[in-house]
């Protein structure tokens, strides 16, 4: 049995036993942390079963994280899992869909996080209300689909129209895209909470692992 918290130098105590009490593993929020650190905490995985993501990472950190263990890396969204292979899917399929190109790396890392956390998950890029016909096409991937994360910024008005057209949960994720009057993602955040579709839980800004987590604990029902 894993002993239940890991020291790492004098800058981290790791959650080992976090995936046997919780039934999901931890995550390494990486921003703010040194390369340094995050190489240490990724070595001291390496004897480790459990997956561990590493979120906000930049390419110095994804450097140190693949030198440490052999782990899954994007650099677009800044993030990693180890083991690199994700576990097999169970649960109902998690679809991410993101408004513009822009919303990418946040949905991507929803995307991901759900995939490491043992569900089946699908992305449609770039299917935003300024042109609604390229959501439309995908509407029976949207009736498939047990629960769905919306990314978007710019007015935010994506997750109400996604929630208005299918019966399965939507997480809706704001994203600090946009111009100056968007302020850094707080109207589309906005926009989310007074969705008045029902059925939409809203995360933070730019949370695309908060949303991925989520996400992945609705379809595992």
């Amino acid at each position: 049995m894993p002993e239940p918290i890991k020291k790492v130098g004098d800058f981290a105590h790791l959650d080992m036993d976090r995936a046997t009490r919780r039934g999901y593993p931890e995550a390494v929020y990486c921003e703010r942390k040194t390369v340094e650190q995050v190489g240490a905490i990724a070595a001291a995985l390496a004897d480790s079963s459990h997956t561990t993501l590493f979120t906000r990472a930049s390419a110095a950190h994804l450097e140190a994280i693949s030198q440490a263990v052999d782990a899954f890396v994007d650099a677009e969204a800044g993030f990693a899992a180890y083991p690199a292979t994700p576990p097999e899917p169970t649960g109902e399929k998690v679809l991410v869909v993101c408004a513009g190109t822009s919303d990418l790396p946040v949905a991507r890392e929803a995307e991901y996080t759900a995939r490491y956390l043992g569900r089946d998950t699908r992305l449609i890029a770039d299917v935003g209300v300024a042109g609604i016909h390229r959501l439309l096409s995908y509407e029976q991937t949207l009736h498939e689909a047990g629960v769905i994360v919306v990314v978007a910024g710019m007015d935010g008005a994506l997750p109400g129209v996604v929630a208005g057209l299918v019966k399965a949960p939507v997480v809706a994720v704001p994203t600090s895209v946009g111009y100056g009057a968007g302020a850094g993602g707080i109207a589309p955040l906005l926009t989310m909470l007074n969705a008045c579709a029902p059925g939409i839980g809203v995360v933070n800004i730019d949370n695309g692992y908060g949303a991925g987590h989520l996400a992945a604990q609705i379809a595992a029902r």
